[in-house]
């Protein structure tokens, strides 16, 4: 019986040996886990400052007043705006705000009822 059992051990213990990985391996994959949660860890970078603000206080006096392309475009560098649109009512708009951006609400007859940024 002793026969039989020396080789079934034999080959039992040659198949653990084979599944069991090896040691670098092992270590290789643990380095490679570690790297990658400390990838994920690291918070994300920061989006850009823009150097521009707008004021929209600088711009109030075009309430008020139908603009010209020249008014619009004085109302944004008198407020320090990048950018600047004319709303009128009813107008789809996208609604994110954006603090370098002029906003002119305009009436049905095209008058300026209020300004503000975003």
């Amino acid at each position: 019986m002793s026969r039989f059992l020396l080789p079934a051990a034999a080959l039992l213990t040659l198949a653990l040996a084979a599944c069991t990985p090896k040691t670098d391996e092992q270590e290789q994959a643990v380095a490679q886990s570690e790297e990658r949660a400390q990838e994920a860890a690291q918070p994300a970078p920061a989006p850009p400052v823009t150097a521009a603000t707008c004021d929209d206080s600088q711009a109030q006096w075009a309430i008020g007043k139908k603009p010209t392309e020249a008014d619009i475009e004085q109302a944004r560098k008198d407020s320090g705006a990048e950018t600047v649109r004319a709303l009128k009512p009813g107008q789809a708009v996208t609604m994110e705000f954006n603090a370098s951006r002029l906003n002119l609400d305009l009436d049905d007859t095209g008058v300026v009822t209020a300004i503000r940024c975003g």
